[in-house]
């Protein structure tokens, strides 16, 4: 029986040459210096104030190079157990070739460890809980299961940990560096030269058929599609909110028009800088008369698990208990009443203001709410805006009570054309 070349190859033992496979080489050159880019940006993180302009943009890119460097590490790990490295320099003694291998023992350990616990760090944040979001683009949730650290003692426990593993990273630099140039001017076999780019050994030579590119990567892309992909697959398959008013509502003369440009706003300040969102659904029922504004009432059913914002990190902060807790209260009713006239030049239409009483997580806030008002026969148009107070709402009360990154004043704006109801 004779054997293919394709047969042979596979059948084949893996032989070493005495350089490192390009793969391997770029993944070692990656992770090293995203680790160091770890440690300046953690480091300079600490020495600003918390409400430091930008401080919030690179606490997000220092999570999102951490788990960059944990998911490149699995990679590596599978890829040098399937292209074995080269042999140990010739010349090592006991001492030296054992201190070699626990050096790098110690730095596949220290690159896993140091990214979760950063991730273990942000999952247990108990009074300034911020999202994750991975270079502005994709969620990624927090450890699950370790509510029992979320707390001042297990919080602070992490951050000494993950820490102190910044000088536990420096010392293993030192001893590797340290090995390397040993090796280099002793007239020993360099090894400096088998992990620089574009370089060979002193015995040349091709490269060994490398392998397993699929296995590596595609196993560490299939961690990230599991920690990221399926919380989002879950979050977006959930039945939509209940737009129903919980009261019947009679009288309703007006029905929203759905073609028109109808829009549910809201907008403040994050860092100084305005932010701007709008809740894609929702409904109003209305019941409007300028000649009988004491009858007059409107109510409006907001789905909270539709607000949107134009970043995504304001977006999954909306999201959380603290905010706007749409898993816990998936919806928001406003009832408008006590209408009056209001004197104000308005450019178009008629100035009017009501009284709006928003119930949000189970909580009545009354705030004044002032609108123009065109009806064209059967067709109403209508823009109004009011002012709402985070800490009224206690919203964002835990990360931020004293408004030092967020401001306390939210601006809701509505914009809608409705139609008379003939029936």
């Amino acid at each position: 029986m004779t054997l293919s070349a394709s047969d042979q190859s596979a059948s084949a033992p893996q032989t070493r040459d005495n350089r490192y496979t390009g793969v391997a080489i770029a993944l070692h050159w990656a992770i090293a210096l995203a680790i160091f880019g770890l440690i300046g940006v953690g480091w300079y993180m600490g020495d600003l104030p918390n409400d430091h302009p930008g401080k919030e943009s690179l606490y997000q890119l220092h999570k999102s190079v951490g788990i960059t460097v944990f998911l490149l590490t699995l990679a590596r790990i599978v890829w040098r157990l399937l292209n074995p490295p080269p042999a140990d320099a010739e010349g090592l003694t006991g001492w030296e070739r054992a201190l070699s291998h626990g050096v790098h023992i110690a730095f596949y350990v220290l690159m896993l460890a140091m990214p979760l616990s950063g991730w273990l760090y942000v999952s247990t944040a108990y009074d300034f809980d911020i999202p994750t979001v991975l270079y502005g683009i994709v969620s990624w949730p927090d450890i699950p299961f370790v509510s029992g650290l979320a707390n001042e003692a297990g919080h602070g426990a992490v951050e000494f940990v993950h820490s102190k593993l910044a000088w536990v990273a420096i010392g293993l630099v030192v001893l590797h560096l340290a090995g390397a140039v040993k090796h280099e001017i002793d007239g020993e076999e360099g090894v400096l030269k088998r992990m620089i780019p574009g370089l060979f050994g002193k015995t040349g030579g091709p490269h060994a058929p490398s392998r397993g590119a699929l296995s590596a990567f595609g196993g560490a892309f299939a961690v990230f599609l599991v920690v990221a992909g399926i919380p989002a697959l879950a979050q977006g398959g959930g039945p939509k909110a209940d737009l129903t008013s919980p009261e019947t509502f009679a009288g309703a003369n007006w029905l929203v028009n759905e073609s028109a440009e109808n829009s549910l706003a809201f907008s403040g300040l994050y860092e100084s800088a305005p932010y701007a969102g709008e809740f894609a659904r929702w409904s109003a029922q209305i019941a409007f008369d300028p000649e009988n504004l004491d009858t007059s009432r409107v109510d409006v059913t907001v789905d909270l698990t539709t607000a949107e914002t134009g970043k995504k990190l304001y977006t999954d902060s909306l999201k959380g208990a603290e905010w706007l807790d749409p898993g816990s209260n998936p919806t928001a009713t406003v009832v408008l009443d006590n209408f009056a006239p209001a004197e104000a030049d308005t450019g178009w239409g008629t100035a009017y203001t009501a009284n709006a009483a928003l119930t949000l997580k189970g909580a009545t806030v009354t705030t004044p709410f002032q609108f123009q008002l065109e009806i064209d026969g059967d067709t109403a148009r209508m823009e109004g805006s009011t002012t709402l107070s985070r800490a009224a709402l206690d919203v964002g009360m835990q990360s931020d009570p004293g408004a030092d990154w967020i401001a306390d004043d939210v601006t809701v704006t509505v914009k809608l054309t409705a139609t008379r109801n003939s029936d």
